[in-house]
């Protein structure tokens, strides 16, 4: 009986471990599909006639949408599933990307860029089925290789759509294409072994005792290979029975939810979701994302024209910085995983120093005296950032509970939205006065965020010994 539980457990270890090695693929042709046409948005919005106002005007369109909407559809993926939820984004987009193949005026334009802007959220319902998979301890490495995987594919699409771009009717060839990758990504999640994930979050986590020696005996070579992590210390908010009752109570399911639910009752258990989350005491986490969010934005914002009034470079060479520091990104992300073992999973201290880090580093930048003090806060800038954001995402979750995994990412795609819409208007203002304006706001803003978390992080520490006691009282008491 015990082999062939092992047997079976071990079977869905390898399932799982399938899914997450195909949401790389889909994060990769994610990105590698929108990166072919995001250069060219704005020169095909002139080439149809918009004056630059109006061009600025669509052009914010596809935030808005997001900002809105980041939350909406994150929650409704914990409502009715992550495969369902997941093909509907995946689709609608690449219907958006199709009617921007064929816009030949500015209506259809903007008609296209609705469903993009509504439904445009793969990549984090991709992170929220991610948390899903994987325990805690394990989440960062695995957020991180994805990060990296979409990442790749950033830098890779634009060269793509470059080159169809020179040939006629470039533009309208890179958007069908891209509706195409979308469409072999939505086949691709179809086809995944969804039968073998494991919902409850104890499975994950092989949470019995029998699933535990099972694992440890058929399943040691996974986990020093990194494929599955056995730790039972990290309890997360949502585990404890009590929060499970809630959750019950608020409506939301962590199992057997179904895309045909009444839409009332989706509706219902959306609001309920969001509510939670919106009444939550989470709001330092977001205001250390905002903050964080504006400040790499702006450090960013100008990038180009800083170093050409400040040292002459050439557009051509600062292309090529830019290159650097976002292949040093990419490639950043396979660093997450041995860094916060290196930190004991300890995320609060890891956030607080790749913060810390990362302000330095934007200070450094705005005080360069030459490009080679440039190029070296780059190196480092690409990897605190890369730290850094996996880090807050992982806090959230932590923090939130894994029964609202889609909902709290959403969030957090919000409040990066809002930042989005405030750093150009913050860097417009900032640039009046000095090149190095934005990037000097940029370090008013970190050390803001330092600040917070210096006050924020010791509070964080109790309440996860509070909860950590009562897990080992209520075990005790079983």
């Amino acid at each position: 009986m015990n082999n062939q539980r092992c047997s079976t457990l071990f079977l869905k270890l390898e399932g799982r471990r399938a899914i997450i090695h195909c949401i790389y693929v889909v994060g990769f042709m994610d990105l590698f599909g929108v990166s072919m046409i995001i250069p060219l948005l704005s020169h095909h919005v002139k080439a149809l006639g918009a004056s630059p106002t109006v061009a600025g005007i669509v052009g914010s369109t596809y935030g808005i949408l997001q900002l809105f909407s980041s939350t909406i559809v994150g929650s409704w993926s914990d409502v009715v599933g992550r495969r369902y939820s997941l093909l509907t984004s995946i689709l609608l987009s690449a219907c958006g990307y199709g009617l921007l193949g064929i816009s030949t005026s500015i209506t259809l334009f903007v008609l296209a860029r609705i469903p993009v802007g509504l439904f445009k959220h793969s990549l984090s319902i991709c992170r929220a089925l991610l948390s899903d998979l994987v325990s805690e301890s394990e989440r960062p490495l695995v957020m991180g290789h994805f990060n990296a995987a979409s990442s790749v594919g950033f830098i890779l699409g634009p060269v793509v759509g470059g080159y169809l771009t020179e040939h006629e009717g470039g533009f309208y060839t890179s958007s069908f294409t891209c509706a195409a990758i979308f469409l072999i990504n939505a086949g691709l999640v179809w086809l995944l072994p969804w039968s073998e994930t494991i919902t409850n979050r104890n499975a994950t986590n092989c949470s019995n005792s029998a699933s535990k020696r099972c694992h440890d005996e058929h399943c040691g070579k996974s986990v020093q290979n990194g494929s599955h992590a056995n730790n039972h210390h990290s309890a997360l908010p949502s585990e404890t029975e009590a929060e499970r009752r809630a959750a019950r109570k608020l409506g939301f399911r962590w199992r057997e939810v179904s895309l045909l639910q009444p839409a009332w009752r989706q509706l219902t258990s959306v609001s309920s979701r969001i509510h939670m989350v919106a009444s939550s005491d989470m709001w330092d986490l977001f205001l250390v994302r905002l903050l964080m969010a504006v400040a790499i934005m702006l450090y960013y914002s100008n990038f180009s024209l800083a170093m050409e009034e400040r040292f002459s470079m050439k557009p051509k060479m600062t292309g090529y910085l830019i290159s650097y520091s976002s292949t040093l990104g990419a490639l950043a992300g396979f660093l997450v995983g041995p860094v916060t073992q290196l930190y004991r999973n300890n995320m609060p201290a890891l956030l607080l120093h790749s913060t810390m880090l990362t302000c330095l580093l934007i200070f450094l930048y705005a005080a360069a005296p030459s490009v080679w003090q440039v190029l070296l806060t780059s190196t480092f800038f690409a990897i605190s950032t890369s730290v850094g954001r996996t880090c807050i995402t992982d806090l959230e979750l932590q923090r939130g509970g894994v029964h609202a995994s889609g909902t709290l990412i959403g969030a957090g795609q919000s409040v990066t939205a809002v930042g989005r819409i405030l750093a150009p208007l913050l860097s417009g203002l900032t640039q009046e006065i000095s090149p190095c304006g934005p990037a000097s706001l940029g370090v008013v803003l970190a050390l803001a965020a330092v600040g917070l978390l210096l006050v924020r992080i010791p509070k964080w520490d109790g309440r996860a010994l509070a909860k950590t006691a009562a897990v080992v009282n209520s075990r005790s008491s079983e």
